[in-house]
């Protein structure tokens, strides 16, 4: 099946079975292995993108439906030398321990910004985060790391 997508803003036109999940376009076809598959179920968040702005768990979802969207990995928020500022929360809160959920966790807080806007609490965030897994720490510095990437997003726009 052919279809075009607008990744990270640039358009791409992939030829796939019509039963491709988006996470093995983006990982196999595209290079794109921030996204991570953990669990193939949607049960852990790891492979969080944003289509058309929303979160979706791209291992649960065809390839197929996001013809014609634009898909944000997280190698599209930010640079090495210019982290998203949620990205740069993630690393000085230390939210992160062996990174694989990182990404989905990320993508998962830029979910929560555009739910809830900028002024975010602990308890919505830890709420917010059902349906996202970390195996390595208790989410308290992945909390901290959303809400402090929260507010750093709200000041980068002001």
């Amino acid at each position: 099946m052919q279809m075009t997508l607008t990744i990270n803003g640039e358009s791409h036109s992939v030829e796939a079975p019509a039963a491709s999940l988006l996470v093995e376009v983006l990982r196999d076809q595209l290079g794109l292995t921030g996204t991570h598959i953990g669990c193939d179920t949607s049960q852990c968040g790891a492979c969080n993108v944003l289509v058309d702005g929303a979160a979706v768990k791209a291992c649960t979802m065809l390839a197929a439906q996001a013809h014609g969207s634009s898909v944000t990995t997280i190698e599209g928020i930010g640079s090495e030398a210019a982290l998203h500022p949620m990205q740069a929360a993630f690393r000085d809160a230390h939210g992160l321990q062996c990174g694989f959920c990182t990404p989905g966790m990320v993508m998962a807080g830029l979910e929560i910004v555009r739910k809830h806007g900028t002024k975010l609490t602990p308890e919505l965030v830890t709420h917010e985060l059902e349906g996202n897994l970390c195996r390595c720490t208790g989410y308290i510095n992945i909390v901290k790391a959303i809400v402090a990437g929260a507010a750093a997003m709200e000041t980068a726009h002001a």
